[in-house]
Order: C-alpha cells, then sequence, then structure tokens
C-alpha cells in the first residue's frame, strides 16, 4: 500500500495540474512562449544558453503527448506536468526535512499556487523544467547525506558505503541535466560545495570518487549540449539560433554573451524593496515567518541551511542586478527554499507538542498519532489561509485559458502578407510566425527576417533589409516602437494594413529618398 507521503505527493500533483490545465493557454503564445512551442517539436537550437535538455524533453513530450491537441498546447501541458511535478515532489523534500505529511502537502500546494509557480505552469517556459531539477536535486542530496549517515552508523558494512557514493554520483548526474536546462543551476554550485563538504569533509581524500562526480556531471552536460552543433551542423534543423556549429558560435551561445550587458546595477535599497514586494506576493503574510524559519533550519538543520541558504543569496543577488523580461522566473529556486525552512520549523514545532510522536530517520511514522495528525491539519490549515484568500485574484490574473489573441493575429498576419513577402519582425512576433510557418506548415513562401537574423547573415539595419528587397518582393515590417515606424517613413512609404495593427507594409520609396 502506499505511504502517506506518496498519496499526499501524487494529491498535490493532481491538483496542481488540473488548476494549471483549467487556467492553461490553449494554443500558441507569444515571445518565449512561442519558441518553447516550436523549437523543440523541430528539434531546433534556442535562444542563449540554448536550453537543450528541454529541447530534447519537448520533443519526446510532442510526441507522447500528441493526443491531446496540437503542437503549442502539448508544450504548454508539458509545463504544467513539469511544474506540477515539482510541487509534488516538493512534498517527498518536506517530509525528509522533518514536516509531517499533512503540513509537507499543505506546504507544496501553497508553493504550486504561488503566483510564479503558477504563471509557468500554464504556458510553455523552461523555468518549469528548471524548478524541477532544482527540487529532484535538493531530495537527492538529503538523501545521499542520509546514506552517509548510514555508512557512518555501519563502518564494517562496505555495502552502506557504496550506496552513499552511488548517491552522490547520481546526483552529479541530475545537475548535469541541469545546467543543460538553464545556466542558473550554476548559482547553486557554491551550496551544493558547501553542503557535500560540511556533510562528509572526507570526501575531498577520495579523489577518484570527487573525479567521478564531476566527470558526470559535466559528461552529461557535454552530451546534452552537443545537440546544439549537431541540429545546427551536420543534421541542420529548420530553426537554428545563432552559429553553434562553429566553436565560437557556441561559445557565445553558452556564455549567453548577447545578454552579458543585462547585468545592471541600481541601489541595494531599492533592490532590496523590489525583492520584497516580490516576496509578499508570492507569500502573503508568510513572509514575515520565513527569516525565523531559516534561523530554526539553521539551527536545526545546518548543512542544509548552508546549502539553502547561499543557493537563496546568490540566485537573489544575481536577479536583482539582471534586468530582462520575465525575471521574477529567476526566484522560482528561493520560493521553493524558503518554503523548505517552513517546513523544517513547522515540523519542529509539531515534534514538541505534547502527546505527538517524532518522525522516524527516514521520514515516516511507525503508526497513526492522533495527536499529530490534529496538530499537523491544523498547521497545514492555517499555513493555506494566505492562499486561500488570495486564490480569486492569482486565478484572475494566471488564467490564460480564452487567451487567443496571438492566434488571432498570426491568422490576421499572415492573411494580410502578399505572396512571397518578406517580414521584418522582432521576437515577440518572430516566434509565433515560426511556429506558424514551421510547424503548422503555413505560409511557406514568406520570408521572416528577425533581429538576430540580420545579425548572422550579416544584413544591416532594418531600413537595409528594406532597400534590399523592396524592389523585388512585397515588403512588410512589425517594430517594438512607433518611433522606430516614423524613422522609416523618412526613407520610405509605409502603410499600415489595418488588421494586424502593428503590421505595416512598405510601398515604397518617398520622394526625397536619393
Amino acid at each position: 500500500m502506499p505511504s502517506a507521503t506518496t498519496l499526499i505527493a501524487l494529491a498535490t500533483f493532481g491538483l496542481a495540474l488540473v488548476v494549471y490545465r483549467a487556467t492553461m493557454l490553449p494554443g500558441v503564445g507569444a515571445w518565449d512562449t512561442a519558441e518553447n512551442q516550436t523549437v523543440p517539436a523541430l528539434l531546433g537550437t534556442m535562444h542563449p544558453t540554448g536550453f537543450p535538455a528541454y529541447v530534447l524533453l519537448g520533443w519526446a513530450a510532442n510526441q507522447v503527448l500528441a493526443p491531446f491537441g496540437d503542437t503549442a498546447l502539448r508544450m504548454n501541458l508539458l509545463s504544467g506536468i513539469l511544474a506540477a511535478g515539482a510541487g509534488g515532489l516538493s512534498v517527498v523534500v518536506f517530509r525528509r526535512l522533518g514536516a509531517p505529511a499533512l503540513v509537507a502537502g499543505a506546504i507544496s500546494v501553497a508553493f504550486a499556487l504561488a503566483p510564479i509557480t503558477w504563471h509557468i505552469g500554464v504556458s510553455a517556459d523552461v523555468h518549469s523544467l528548471h524548478l524541477l531539477l532544482v527540487v529532484l536535486l535538493t531530495l537527492l542530496l538529503l538523501r545521499w547525506d542520509a546514506a552517509v549517515r548510514d555508512a557512518r552508523d555501519s563502518p564494517g558494512d562496505p555495502a552502506v558505503g557504496r550506496r552513499a557514493d552511488r548517491w552522490i554520483v547520481a546526483t552529479a548526474a541530475v545537475f548535469g541535466v541541469a545546467v543543460a536546462n538553464h545556466a542558473l543551476t550554476l548559482l547553486l554550485v557554491p551550496g551544493v560545495a558547501a553542503f557535500v563538504l560540511a556533510t562528509q569533509p572526507g570526501l575531498l581524500r577520495r579523489p577518484r570518487l570527487v573525479l567521478a562526480a564531476i566527470g558526470v556531471a559535466l559528461g552529461v552536460a557535454a552530451l546534452l549540449y552537443l545537440e546544439l552543433p549537431l541540429r545546427a551542423g551536420p543534421f541542420r534543423a529548420a530553426l537554428v539560433y545563432g552559429h553553434p556549429e562553429t566553436p565560437s558560435g557556441l561559445l557565445e551561445i553558452l556564455v549567453a554573451r548577447q545578454f552579458q550587458g543585462d547585468i545592471v546595477g541600481g541601489s541595494a535599497a531599492s533592490q532590496f524593496a523590489a525583492l520584497v514586494d516580490l516576496a509578499r506576493a508570492q507569500l502573503g503574510p508568510l513572509l514575515y515567518l520565513v527569516p525565523v524559519a531559516f534561523v530554526v533550519t539553521a539551527i536545526r538543520r545546518p548543512r542544509y541551511a548552508l546549502y539553502s541558504g547561499l543557493a537563496v543569496l546568490i540566485t537573489c543577488v544575481f536577479a536583482a542586478t539582471y534586468s530582462n523580461a520575465r525575471i521574477d522566473r529567476y526566484y522560482l529556486g528561493p520560493l521553493f527554499f524558503a518554503w523548505s525552512w517552513v517546513a523544517v520549523t513547522v515540523g519542529e514545532i509539531v515534534a514538541r507538542v505534547p502527546g505527538t510522536a517524532p518522525d522516524d530517520a527516514d521520514g515516516s511514522v511507525a503508526g497513526p498519532d492522533v495527536s499529530r495528525i490534529a496538530v499537523s491539519a491544523v498547521l497545514g490549515l492555517a499555513l493555506l489561509v494566505p492562499t486561500a484568500i488570495g486564490i480569486r485574484d492569482r486565478w484572475s490574473e494566471q488564467d490564460l485559458s480564452t487567451s487567443t489573441a496571438l492566434a488571432e493575429w498570426l491568422d490576421s498576419a499572415f492573411d494580410a502578407m502578399e505572396p512571397d513577402a518578406l517580414v521584418i519582425s522582432w521576437w515577440s512576433y518572430s516566434t509565433p510566425m515560426w511556429y506558424g510557418q514551421l510547424v503548422e506548415g503555413r505560409r511557406p513562401d514568406i520570408r521572416i527576417v528577425d533581429d538576430r537574423t540580420r545579425l548572422d547573415e550579416h544584413l544591416g539595419e532594418v531600413a537595409d533589409v528594406i532597400e534590399a528587397n523592396i524592389d523585388a518582393r512585397p515588403v512588410y515590417v512589425i517594430r517594438l516602437q512607433a518611433s522606430e515606424v516614423q524613422a522609416l517613413e523618412a526613407r520610405f512609404t509605409i502603410e499600415s494594413v489595418g488588421r494586424p495593427g502593428n503590421l505595416y507594409h512598405v510601398t515604397g520609396r518617398t520622394e526625397s529618398t536619393p
């Protein structure tokens, strides 16, 4: 019979997935969402840092989920499954940290229905896989920690020691997958290293094991990253970002060179205030419990506090100084760790209630304990109060179930363009057009020139592309700012096509053009 932990984990997964599916984007999106829906289906390459683990998983999921709708919906559904999986797996993590099953379930539901977690569960997003891998990595580290303690308790049994070694190697393999999915994983390195050395200080005297773990992590990541040069080179995909088939182009993708200018400064006070506002939106009044919970965690589980505390600190400092769209998703890891501190604290409270039996070392209880169940139920319900109070507003904010604007825009744009047209677009609208053309097979006659295309093919500025094509084919432009269109009107005659409103037809040169 499944344990209470397993049943609650499955229930959390199911509840989260039902909520995500009910509020899920039904079709194609814009911006990175459409790229996440397009590239995996083509087994192509994505913008830096390439995200090959997500691309490969997305390709496989696109086959498995084929009965559930078109490609766009399948990729949205994959994100829902991954985000719900992170919620369900967090139950197991919180149990290992000492939280009773009901408390672990309540905290996991609150975590799964936090705004940023909910957001990545309703549309295609690489951060959904990143979150699941962070939770899994944490679980494996805790499992390895328990195996090391078992080995210390059984010094005469070499099999127990070998079991611990296998856990650390397995953890390294998952870390390699996580690195190949999102570079944010690298911010966990100091915390992981501190946790490992604090758990087993003598590990450095075992170079073979250390090299094996490092080799597995690097090997798994490298193997997955081979997808970029292979699909950009000898087995070229229909959609490739940059030039990862060359050493310099691959390096540019790996280090995300084009985004390095997005690291910005700013006053520490303003950055801290913005972080507090974000945390309050996720945690509600429980935000004020988090600092206390971390102190309790540091006292009761110092190695875990070292790992998670460093992870939160480094990630928050990086995210606070990085200026990019939807940067709130970078705080998914810190949000998970904050909830884990609450789990430790509530577990300690329950363990000290008179008449309750503490958990075993593996987080289970020998038999039913009415007092423990009652206290856990009360505290679990209390922890869910902020989520219950805010659920209606969160539902409204995250609900994309009726959002068909981009699908309608795509239909209008494709209908408006003349045969053999060239359209000069920018990222948010290039990606849905790629989806329509390369995945759905619509309008193969048009050429989509993105800002990245202009760079890779040395096409020059927007005006240069127009000048090179205006005498040979119909030319359209989609620009971010109206001022960009106005600037082009100094050289070209530009007319709005009417619907969609941000698509402009370049009909000729102005009389003043040389």
